[in-house]
């Protein structure tokens, strides 16, 4: 479990997740794990919530995705969720993946969803997130977007919500790592 969120605002992308591995419900076994990476020659980043092995095994499939659609994100998105929910062994995986570019934020889940974020009204920005904290982050960063604040930077934003995640949620720690566009 843990806490991965995603903002678009003000012309760039962030994402920024927590280090925390639990295992079970009651055990911390590592608190600096690194759910945060860029792939695809450093044109996309990834963030996944769920089993680690699990998560692992999509990164592998999404990148091949990217290679086979030339770094398209959505139509590689597209594909990894269509395989997903057909292949027998992918459908048996327990995770959650964001990622992001250069201009999109998508959410890929097991069920065939690529879910674009909602656009905010106000702002014409987007966030997020997902995992045990994620609810905790999507709300924090869309506070934090909503109050207009100028100095406000996309990275600041996904990781101050992580960050308030992490004081809420028993499964997410403030250790954080961001990675932008």
């Amino acid at each position: 479990m843990t806490t991965i969120c995603a903002v678009k605002h003000n012309g760039r992308t962030a994402i920024a997740g927590d280090g925390q591995v639990t295992m079970g419900e009651k055990f911390v076994t590592k608190d600096s794990a690194k759910k945060i990476r860029r792939i695809y020659d450093n044109k996309v980043a990834i963030g996944f919530a769920g089993g680690v092995a699990d998560a692992f095994t999509l990164q592998e499939w999404f990148e091949q995705k990217l290679e086979k659609y030339s770094g398209d994100l959505q139509h590689a998105a597209v594909a990894l969720a269509q395989d997903w929910r057909k292949d027998p062994t992918l459908q048996k995986l327990e995770a959650m993946l964001i990622a992001i570019n250069e201009t999109d934020i998508l959410l890929i889940s097991g069920n065939g969803e690529v879910i674009t974020p909602d656009t905010l009204a106000e702002s014409g920005d987007q966030v997020i997130a997902v995992g045990s904290g994620g609810n905790f982050a999507q709300a924090a960063a869309t506070a934090l977007i909503l109050e207009g604040k100028p100095e406000l930077t996309a990275e600041k934003i996904v990781e101050t919500g992580v960050n308030i995640a992490g004081g809420i949620d028993v499964y997410t720690n403030h250790n954080v790592i961001v990675e932008s566009f």
